[in-house]
């Protein structure tokens, strides 16, 4: 049975929700599931706006009927050729035999890499500022190339106002029903799975996202359709405010994250003595976490949100432990720069973490490195624990310049 929801009289979310996959690209851990969107546009001519994920099929065909009553399906726009987006685009093609599919020239390429499908007088190829005529709605195509792949390009209903966002402004988390921003309470209910979602998936390419920002600041955008998550048709300002933070690789919040490795539990309590010395000073909404026990995912979310981080790790085969190395070259990999960083090292007989932590840091760009590092000789003593107060000093003088 179909499950749609209008976003105007003529555009109609042909989507769905799957809750059944653990893991967003096979990597990333979606507990509450994601969701797939896709757009039809009934007008004089009939266009859908993107596909769904394969997993969805079956419901997104008896959307696309119902929504379409009878009538064929025209054209099929692809901003984005990620498999959890163009997954029907073949099935599409078998039951609208005279169904045109339109995308760029990267596009086009990219089907035929995925599909072996006859595209021969089946396609139009558009650039930058064309347009397409529905009838009463005109879509206009903008490029928004390695936001996040290269062929990505978004497009904008000029009648109604409204922005089809490809990849860009999107979350994971299942709709549960609901579509629009304002049904929900974003701050509380999806904005850590919007930041996680950006910062691990998107958050490489923060320059690239700027230009597209900046393309789109000339365009009059009442609605934001992504293709996962909420469509944002209030407060726009919001989210493109968080998405001026991240991709600039500013910070949200000015706080501490402590994020450790410990193997028998004794830089764990340097950290947790740390952050009870932060707690008695003042700072507030500490967050620490366990690298071996927390997904990385979630700890490249919490450093794009914080302005301070403390990272810990006990010396591992004269180098890194193995937890807290992963998350410094996915650090590195998604292009995380603008912090202060506090550290911790710990050793029996030759403590060297803290100075492969610092080599590997001072590889990313306008990274503070606080003085001093505290070195932990395998338990917490006296020694150690006054430099933890040290590091706690220069770390309350930080937050409060």
């Amino acid at each position: 049975m179909y499950c749609t929801r209008k976003i105007t009289d003529n555009i109609t979310w042909v989507g769905g929700s799957d809750r059944r996959l653990a893991l967003f690209e096979n990597l990333f851990p979606i507990s509450r599931g994601v969701a797939y969107n896709s757009y039809l546009i009934a007008d004089e001519k009939t266009a859908l706006v993107d596909t769904v994920d394969s997993s969805l099929s079956r419901q997104f065909l008896e959307n696309i009927y119902h929504t379409l009553d009878g009538r064929s399906l025209d054209y099929l726009i692809v901003n984005h050729m990620e498999p959890d987006h163009c997954a029907n685009i073949e099935e599409l093609m078998f039951r609208f035999p005279e169904m045109k599919v339109i995308g760029n020239a990267k596009t086009l390429n990219f089907i035929r890499q995925f599909y072996d499908m006859e595209l021969e007088g089946r396609t139009i190829t558009v650039k930058e500022g064309d347009k397409l005529e529905l009838g009463r709605h005109t879509l206009n195509f903008f490029f928004a190339p390695m936001v996040h792949w290269p062929e990505v390009m978004v497009s904008y209903e000029e009648t109604e106002k409204i922005l089809f966002a490809a990849d860009a402004f999107g979350s994971f988390g299942a709709l549960d029903g609901i579509l629009f921003n304002d049904e929900v309470n974003f701050d509380r209910d999806w904005l850590d799975d919007a930041r996680r979602y950006y910062s691990n998936i998107v958050g490489k390419y923060g320059s690239q996202v700027q230009a597209a920002l900046k393309k789109l600041s000339a365009l009059d955008i009442q609605t934001i359709c992504p293709l996962h998550g909420p469509v944002w048709r209030t407060d726009l300002a919001y989210i493109l405010d968080k998405y001026n933070h991240w991709s600039t690789y500013e910070p949200e919040d000015k706080s501490v994250v402590l994020i450790y490795g410990s193997m028998y539990g004794d830089t764990e309590n340097a950290v947790n003595v740390l952050a009870a010395q932060l707690a008695e000073a003042g700072v507030k909404n500490i967050r620490v976490y366990d690298a071996s026990s927390t997904h990385v995912s979630v700890l490249i979310s919490e450093i794009f949100r914080s302005s301070h981080l403390v990272l810990a790790s006990p010396t591992y085969n004269a180098g890194i432990y193995p937890a807290m190395l992963n998350l410094l070259h996915d650090m590195a990999a998604l292009n995380i720069q603008n912090r202060t960083v506090g550290l911790i090292e710990n050793g029996t007989w030759a403590p060297s973490a803290g100075k492969s932590m610092r080599t590997l840091l001072e590889g990313m760009k306008n990274m503070t490195i606080l003085e001093p590092v505290a070195t932990v000789k395998s338990a917490l003593k006296k020694d150690s624990r006054d430099s933890l107060s040290q590091l706690k000093d220069a770390l309350v003088a930080s937050l409060n310049s």
